[in-house]
């Protein structure tokens, strides 16, 4: 089993920056993508960045030279730098984490997916 825990959150002004983390832990062998999506109120869940194992990331359009992915893979951490923050970027924060449960797993390609609880972000205008 694997929890993701979320600190970071919080109320910003808009133009400022933030900085959310995510540390996988628990049981399991290795981390594969790991990710960020967010839901404001009344509207459906959306990705904000995914970054592979080996770096590679990937970007919501809304998100795509404000926000920054990286991860520390010795640490099973995953981050997210938030700049030129705007009050639509106000929102609950879910990190999300592929992990192999075993090395057979890993050679199988077969991850599970965990998701941590969300951390609200709010970005007033």
């Amino acid at each position: 089993q694997v929890q993701l825990v979320e600190p970071g959150g919080g109320l910003v002004q808009a133009g400022g920056s933030l900085r959310l983390s995510c540390a996988a832990s628990g049981t399991f062998f290795s981390t594969n993508t790991m990710g960020w999506s967010r839901q404001a109120q009344g509207k459906q869940r959306e990705l904000v960045a995914t970054i592979t194992s080996g770096g590679t990331t990937n970007y919501g359009d809304s998100v795509k030279g404000r926000f920054t992915i990286s991860r520390d893979n010795a640490k099973n951490t995953v981050y997210l730098q938030m700049n030129s923050l705007k009050p639509e970027d106000t929102a609950v924060y879910y990190c999300n984490a592929q992990a192999f449960a075993d090395y057979r797993s890993l050679v199988r390609s077969a991850s599970n997916d965990y998701w941590g609880q969300g951390t609200q972000v709010t970005v007033s205008s």
